[in-house]
């Protein structure tokens, strides 16, 4: 009995441990990136080399593990393939670097924790998503979505003094910090806009997967078709972009490692993680838990780039952690809602074809006793 409710447990906890673990991997992303540009990796290059990899990568397993099972390519799933590459892997990504290397990986990654707000609000147009207000976990849904919106704006409108929450991240290039915040000042605004626009392309990133996992449920096939789409698509963009065939080159120091690091944990792993997971539970799930990757970025900034950690960036935290609890909480009850209508549905079928089952034996897990019809 307690095993069986220690699996139980371990299986419901699925989704909020993958979750969980990629924020993880986008934050190492974000600092591992952040250095390889600084050192002179083009982000056009970078997402040509990055979805190539993970083709590589992942493209194996699919080939393997969903041979047997892999529904027939058509035009729609194709047609949404190319978009998906084209929305995520080009879009989103170019943007988001871009965006990050006039301002910071700290301040880049708290911009992007609109992302479930407009993610939210995608899923209310396109019906992914439902909400009855009369339904107290429908409005933890709603006010934890402002919630998180409100800490993100704490967070980019207030800074306030600067926090040393690690007492030696800051002592040894206060002065190179605040000289490049003065150069980068007057880009500020454009990298906000580039980072906004990349967050609008993700989330229709994921309401466009929602829908094509559906049509297409191999998550190992549908990541390296897009992988594969973004690899392409993004080459096409580098080619036109960046003009020295030098800036192609890498050598076996960071630029190499972002390209790999990225490739797999962040465009591999996770786009299949994310697969398997909204079409469980929908892509406001997956998106509730972006807000944590700010924070754990914010740690790694202060220690990897000396970044300067401002008293809004702390208040901004702590009020998208409570936003994301919020969220999350309203998620689960909604997929605990969801399962209990699906096994009250299916109980009327099953006494419908078997007429001759007393009304007592339904609750009676160990035995059912038929009644006999002859006498």
């Amino acid at each position: 009995m307690k095993m069986g409710l220690l699996r139980e447990t371990l299986s419901s906890s699925k989704p909020y441990l993958a979750m969980v673990a990629l924020q993880f991997g986008y934050a190492g992303m974000y600092i591992i990136t952040m250095i390889g540009m600084k050192r002179g990796l083009s982000h056009w290059i970078l997402v040509v080399y990055r979805h190539a990899t993970a083709t590589l990568v992942i493209a194996p397993f699919a080939l393997a593990f969903e041979r047997k099972i892999r529904p027939k390519m058509t035009r729609s799933v194709f047609i949404k393939v190319l978009l998906l590459g084209l929305l995520e892997p080009v879009i989103d990504q170019n943007l988001y670097f871009l965006g990050m290397s006039i301002t910071s990986a700290t301040y880049a990654s708290a911009i992007v924790n609109v992302l479930p707000a407009l993610t939210f609000v995608l899923a209310l147009i396109f019906r992914l998503e439902k909400v009855n207000l009369k339904r107290i976990h429908s409005q933890a849904k709603v006010v934890g979505t402002v919630i998180t919106v409100t800490g993100a704006m704490v967070m980019t409108l207030y800074k306030g003094p600067i926090v040393d929450i690690l007492w030696y991240s800051h002592h040894t290039s206060t002065t190179k910090a605040a000289t490049d915040a003065a150069a980068s000042g007057q880009h500020w605004l454009a990298g906000t806009i580039m980072i906004l626009l990349c967050t609008c392309a993700w989330a229709g990133y994921f309401i466009l997967q929602s829908i094509t996992v559906k049509e297409y449920p191999v998550e190992l096939s549908l990541t390296s078709l897009v992988c594969l789409a973004g690899t392409v698509e993004g080459g096409i963009i580098a080619i036109i972009m960046e003009r020295d065939p030098k800036a192609w080159t890498l050598g076996f120091d960071s630029r190499l490692l972002a390209s790999v690091y990225s490739g797999v944990v962040c465009s591999g792993i996770a786009y299949y993680a994310q697969g398997a997971v909204n079409r469980v539970r929908g892509p406001v799930f997956v998106t509730a838990f972006s807000p944590l990757c700010m924070i754990i970025t914010a740690v790694l900034g202060a220690i990897v780039l000396s970044e300067q950690v401002h008293l809004g960036s702390l208040i901004g935290a702590i009020i998208i952690v409570v936003g994301l609890y919020s969220v999350v909480w309203g998620k689960s009850k909604d997929h605990l809602l969801t399962s209990e209508k699906l096994v009250a549905q299916e109980l009327p079928v099953f006494k419908k074809s078997c007429p001759d089952i007393s009304a007592e034996t339904m609750n009676a897990p160990s035995k059912i006793v038929i009644k006999d019809t002859k006498s």
